[in-house]
């Protein structure tokens, strides 16, 4: 499926913020690609497809991860939600004919990170947070400079802020969240991601 193919099919049955969000993330994506010499493409493809499965509900997106063998977390099975970048991805493929493991990488680890991503993957993963229709998140203009400037402190930031917004709202905290956030602290004050 084209781009514009995949646009028209998302335009129909995500709800309209949603939809503006994907977009931004979709151009967002492009620019990161471009300023750290990434795929354009996949980034486009990426960005357009990251929140493919965010329109259903909990128990849908719990159900369809048993229905395809889809592995499932302890906090996912607690917050189903979390499950929208795994069903995605099976989306990405099976529905919108994406093959490349790298663009289903960056949509299945897009909420979460996930330790040593690929440059395509922390391109979506900060597009997702710094899109322009973004406008609630401390320090976003300092994080949106960051993104072009330093991709992993940005990632960092991303992940630190994230981990503080669910803690100080009593929600539950994936592990994947935590050991992300884990690494890339480690990697940039130099130690290595087992923190020696």
């Amino acid at each position: 499926m084209t781009l514009s193919e995949i646009e028209e099919k998302l335009q129909k049955i995500l709800p309209a913020r949603r939809f503006h969000h994907t977009q931004g993330v979709m151009y967002t994506s492009a620019c990161l690609a471009m300023r750290w010499g990434e795929d354009m493409e996949k980034a486009l493809y990426a960005g357009l497809l990251h929140d493919c499965a965010k329109y259903l509900k909990k128990k849908e997106l719990y159900n369809e991860c048993v229905r395809y063998g889809l592995p499932i977390s302890k906090a996912e099975e607690a917050d189903p939600s979390l499950l929208h970048g795994k069903v995605g991805a099976y989306y990405a493929e099976h529905i919108y004919g994406v093959t490349d493991p790298d663009i289903l990488g960056a949509i299945t680890y897009h909420t979460t990170g996930k330790p040593a991503m690929s440059l395509l993957e922390k391109i979506v993963f900060t597009a997702d947070y710094i899109e322009p229709s973004r406008n609630q998140v401390q320090d976003l203009p300092q994080i949106r400079q960051l993104a072009f400037t330093d991709l992993d402190r940005a990632v960092l930031t991303i992940l630190q802020q994230t981990l503080a917004y669910i803690r100080g709202n009593n929600q539950i905290i994936d592990d994947t969240t935590e050991i992300t956030c884990q690494y890339y602290y480690d990697l940039l004050n130099g130690g290595d991601a087992n923190g020696s």
